[in-house]
């Protein structure tokens, strides 16, 4: 029987269920318990957004849908196209709020940086999303759609590799809704992204990365260090006062660590504030021991930001002295900094610097 629960005030989101709530949903329906694989194909895989799309649904379940569940999509999409192939793909919600995520394209990998809040409450001082504070956190909904949009815009021979939760927000801030979203995006059933390809990256929220260690979601964790002391980091970040380095670095050494993976450390070098010779030696002897990489960051200029980007020497320098204490240290290639689609660049207001602007098409 598909008429067991009256017609619902809201429509259920479904991209808002988990896939044990989507099951129950759809048994109070009536419904057998596959149905779920079904619908969830449809909307994860498939993309669709209108219920009458799920063609191997029976007519009378299709219709009990469309009475009570909706398939939201993030509305007002406009993408920016940089030279070096960066995309960036701009929303405007429905209640105004502005969220932008990132396509990067590399020789041998396809990233998307998400976000998961409109804005930022963490204060970090080199970022400019922080700017604003924060507009509100996103609903697992506007988390995945933006991998569903994203897949929109790529042609099928180019599939996403990568997904770095280091867009707008810290994901940690809006922990529940960031957690339920990455069951959704590893479940076979639902988007199916393989957890070994997705870095959450936080500013340092230690009791919700002990905590994230035991969700079993088996996603590499990256971490902002930023600084080689507290004094310098809590200039920069204002939650290191809550959570010094030492607390941190706790955490991380606990963290459950799935086998041959490692902890990212994020290191933004800011001209004459933490890249010089004697942080690095720093830098070292904190690290000194742990399953880790770094990934050396060249600070992304924006207007007002009142730092500066390093020069290529002194990050070489930098580098070169970690790597000299056997640890591994990359240096993150900048790209979109044209569009302001750079770390720290993303914000909700619209960039100041000359663009390509495509809008997308229409899609139903």
């Amino acid at each position: 029987m598909l008429d067991r629960i009256p017609v619902a005030l809201a429509p259920t989101d479904l991209k808002d269920l988990s896939l044990a709530q989507l099951h129950a949903w759809l048994a109070e329906l009536g419904a057998e318990s596959y149905r779920a694989r079904q619908v969830a194909r449809w909307v994860y895989k498939v993309g669709v957004t209108q219920v009458s799309a799920m063609t191997d649904l029976p007519k009378a379940l299709r219709e009990a849908l469309e009475q009570r569940a909706q398939i939201t999509q993030l509305p007002n999409l406009e993408v920016y196209q940089a030279s070096d192939g960066t995309r960036k793909l701009r929303y405007q919600l429905h209640d105004g709020a502005v969220i932008e995520s990132v396509l990067i394209r590399e020789p041998k990998r396809l990233t998307l940086c998400l976000s998961t809040q409109a804005g930022c409450r963490i204060g970090c001082a080199f970022c400019l999303t922080t700017k604003g504070g924060l507009r509100r956190h996103l609903c697992p909904a506007e988390i995945i759609d933006q991998i569903i949009q994203a897949r929109r815009q790529l042609e099928p021979s180019e599939p996403l590799t990568n997904l770095v939760f280091m867009g707008m927000g810290e994901p940690f801030d809006n922990y529940s809704h960031t957690v339920q979203a990455l069951r959704l995006i590893t479940h076979p059933d639902a988007v199916g992204f393989s957890a070994r390809r997705i870095t959450v990256s936080t500013s340092g929220v230690v009791p919700a990365i002990r905590k994230f260690g035991a969700e079993g979601l088996r996603v590499n964790l990256a971490v902002s260090l930023n600084a080689p002391n507290d004094a310098i980091r809590s200039q920069l970040m204002p939650i290191n006062k809550r959570w010094p380095i030492s607390e941190l670095l706790a955490a991380c050494r606990d963290y459950p660590l799935p086998p041959s993976r490692r902890i990212t450390f994020e290191y933004v070098l800011l001209a004459g504030i933490n890249d010089r010779a004697e942080h690095a030696e720093q830098v070292a002897r904190l690290l000194h021991g742990l399953r880790c990489k770094i990934n050396l960051i060249p600070f992304n200029e924006f207007s007002g930001a009142g730092f500066h980007r390093p020069s290529a020497e002194t990050v070489k320098r930098f580098q070169a002295i970690l790597l000299e204490h056997y640890l591994t240290a990359t240096v993150r290639e900048s790209r979109g900094r044209e569009i302001g689609a750079a770390c720290g660049q993303l914000a909700e207001r619209p960039p100041q610097i000359p663009c390509t602007l495509d809008r997308a098409p229409t899609i139903g």
